[in-house]
């Protein structure tokens, strides 16, 4: 098994087997199988547990042909990435790398956030921090990624214009008066 995976996939329809088997057969069908996994090397001098282990063990093979090559795939569109130009794309087949979304990308300087086909660059957000803080900026950017429907969008920029200015209020500039601040504390003013 890989170093770095520490699960694997016991298939449902195993059951089928295992039941045929009496308690202590299954038990011993269990730990050889965790042995297996953890590169131990079982033997076993149980002829049931031998045969019955035997599909399992095809399969935990196929299994872990299939997630090198997910992995591998994965490391190499992480590289791509990483060695992007302002001109290149995110490769297409990134099904399964990391859902993580990053907030500064190392794609273009001056893109800031990209998902799917909806990209903003730093400008606007600039733009956005005059009126929002950028937990606010960066809380509805996640909330429009997250959003089932944000395939109809066509603009990154406009929707959070949109989702900030309907869920959060703009920051108000704290202009400082002396004359008011002196007639609140002689009473000629109540907030």
């Amino acid at each position: 098994m890989a170093t770095e995976k520490n699960s694997f996939l016991l298939y449902c329809d195993t059951i089928h087997t295992i039941e045929k088997l009496s308690d202590v057969d299954a038990g011993q069908l269990l730990k050889h199988i965790l042995r297996y996994v953890n590169d131990k090397d079982p033997v076993t001098d149980n002829p049931l547990v031998e045969i019955a282990f035997e599909p399992i063990r095809q399969s935990l093979k196929r299994d872990l042909v299939k997630y090198e090559n997910i992995r591998t795939r994965n490391s190499e569109n992480a590289k791509k990435r990483w060695n992007a130009t302002a001109s290149d794309r995110i490769p297409n087949d990134t099904k399964n790398a990391d859902s993580d979304s990053v907030s500064v990308s190392v794609i273009s300087k001056d893109i800031y956030r990209r998902f799917a086909h909806l990209s903003i660059t730093n400008l606007e957000v600039e733009k956005l921090l005059e009126k929002y803080s950028i937990q606010e900026i960066d809380g509805i950017l996640d909330d429009i990624q997250n959003f089932k429907g944000h395939k109809k969008y066509t603009s990154l920029y406009l929707t959070a214009t949109k989702w900030l200015a309907k869920n959060v209020k703009p920051k108000q500039e704290m202009i400082y008066d002396p004359l008011y601040e002196k007639a609140k504390a002689l009473g000629y003013v109540k907030d």
